[in-house]
């Protein structure tokens, strides 16, 4: 996911290792550069997923791994698992949303003050049901949250809060929201609309119409976690006050309660709504790239500590003149050629780790984190057998960077592996520095959490100019054509992200334990009960 003046010349790296490794391997600026101008050239067409571009570059990835001698963990031999994907996008006649209430109907078309979305899986749904407010449409036995305690919305459309409650955890609270349709599916509703309060609106009209996708099942059933919703909308906060009518408590008054830090009880509402929507499919594949570097010992070469980067990008965007091809320079070949880095620096190592390397190049994160989610559920390897994650995402290498963040390393002895070999070359660990943001949720690890194995997304950190840099990316740079290679890259701050990585990952690969979830954490104890805990840190 930038810009600079390039230095002339690439600076070459020889960097002491820990004892393990043997000889000190060579971590370079060059070769790092190489691998991004390839994977970000116009000719790639901005790698989105399901095209020529990205199927190309997953060929570049490949043929590395051959060259190094890393082994194929593909499936029939091959380095590619061949994804399919289900795409659906709305058609003919306009999406709509109809309130029906005692003032009399509203009607919302698509894009205005509200976006509309049909079936995943195609074709007309034509929705007309109750409405029952469920506040913010968590469930959680324990946190003791339950949502829809006392509600009946067995076939009728929940109405949700999309946003945080006060004093939530901001990592627990992102995976609640995308829960939400899941858990009004699992209370027998048949519709769900959502309140936008996470974003401004402005923000949401950025995103929100996009087409859906989905990753399809080996039996060719697209996957939907929250099956029985038929059809869903997201409304504007001052437009929603509509589906409140007739109600002795009204929005304004909802959101005055959450603003002082109450949690709104759900009741049902004295309106129907009508949500018509059509959808169209499109299947098309994709693959992930999985090569593996055997581990020595005869017993933990059974283990793996995973490293992943996607390889796509958003493709091309726009019509007209001028550039609409979005190459992805630092998101995400930067994070590609981290792994192709790290995986040159364990193929020419003296000696293997004691447990296996697997390295994963994702498809379809733009998409939804599809490609991660998708292996997560047809590994190659059997996913218990992974014992830690670790996903590179648009490493912004615009600066000496002298800290980076693990997010979701808080949660498991991550923070240990990170804090320790970022101490071996001088770089902190930090703590996440944008909480609200759930960064913990939002990247390829997140569908490793869900599968429950310790995983963290590395970033590089905000101190030496680094804030300064991520905010004028994120504002200017992110998802437009302007990330490509005239931006000012220092490549060496490339290899020396990669050399960090290595670190970790050999560390991780030769400990006597894997790594372990924290006792009494949220997300351990949600997706792996019955792993075995490690005690928390002490800082």
């Amino acid at each position: 996911m930038l810009r600079f003046v390039r230095t002339a010349t690439a600076l070459l790296f020889v960097l002491a290792l820990p004892a393990t490794a043997s000889p000190p391997q060579t971590f370079s600026a060059e070769r790092f550069k190489a691998h991004v101008a390839f994977l970000a050239d116009d000719l790639l067409e901005g790698r989105e997923a399901g095209t020529r571009g990205h199927e190309i570059a997953a060929r570049y990835i490949a043929s590395q791994f051959a060259v190094l001698g890393i082994q194929p963990a593909g499936t029939d031999g091959t380095y590619y698992e061949q994804a399919d994907f289900s795409e659906a996008t709305l058609s003919a006649p306009v999406a709509s949303l109809v309130v029906q209430g005692p003032d009399g109907d509203h009607a919302y078309s698509q894009g205005d003050r509200a976006f509309i979305g049909g079936r995943v899986s195609g074709g007309t749904a034509d929705l007309t049901a109750p409405l029952v407010f469920a506040g913010f449409g968590m469930t959680d036995a324990a946190l003791g949250l339950d949502d829809y305690k006392g509600l009946d919305v067995r076939g009728k459309i929940a109405v949700v809060l999309w946003g945080l409650p006060h004093g939530m955890d901001s990592e627990i609270g992102a995976h609640l929201q995308s829960e939400q349709a899941r858990v009004a599916a699992q209370h027998g509703a048949r519709g769900i609309i959502r309140i936008a309060l996470l974003l401004p609106w402005r923000i949401v009209t950025q995103f929100a119409g996009e087409p859906a996708t989905t990753w399809v099942g080996r039996d060719g059933t697209p996957f939907e976690s929250a099956k029985g919703i038929e059809a869903g909308a997201l409304m504007e906060p001052t437009a929603a006050d509509a589906l409140f009518a007739g109600s002795d408590v009204r929005l304004p008054q909802i959101l005055e309660a959450v603003q002082r830090g109450e949690r709104p009880g759900g009741f049902a509402l004295k309106t129907a709504a009508r949500l018509n929507a059509t959808t169209t499919t499109r299947r098309f594949s994709s693959p992930e790239v999985i090569g593996v570097i055997e581990g020595a010992d005869p017993v933990l070469k059974n283990e793996y500590v995973a490293l992943m980067a996607h390889a796509d990008h958003i493709g091309i965007t726009g019509s007209g003149p001028g550039d609409h091809i979005n190459n992805g320079a630092l998101d995400n070949a930067a994070g590609v050629a981290t792994l192709l880095e790290v995986g040159r620096a364990f193929a020419a190592a003296g000696e293997r780790p004691r447990r296996s390397i697997l390295l994963v190049a994702n498809t379809a994160e733009e998409k939804g984190l599809l490609g991660a989610d998708y292996f997560a559920h047809n590994s190659t390897v059997p996913i218990d057998h992974i014992t830690a994650a670790i996903d590179l995402d648009m490493p912004l290498i615009l600066y000496d960077f002298t800290d980076v963040i693990a997010y979701g390393a808080s949660h498991s002895t991550l923070d240990r592996t990170f804090r320790d070999a970022g101490a071996e070359m001088h770089v902190q660990l930090t703590p996440d520095p944008i909480p609200e943001e759930a960064m913990f949720v939002r990247s390829d690890h997140y569908a490793m959490v869900k599968a429950g194995v310790p995983a963290v997304m590395l970033a590089t950190g905000r101190a030496n100019g680094g804030k300064a840099a991520w905010d004028a990316f994120l504002s200017r740079t992110y998802h437009s054509p302007s990330d490509d290679l005239s931006q000012p890259i220092i490549w060496n701050a490339g290899a020396k992200f990669a050399e960090l990585n290595y670190r970790a990952v050999r560390a991780l690969a030769n400990a006597q334990e894997p790594a372990r979830w924290y006792v009494h954490d949220y997300f351990g104890d949600r997706f792996a009960p019955d792993a075995k805990k490690a005690a928390r840190a002490t800082q």
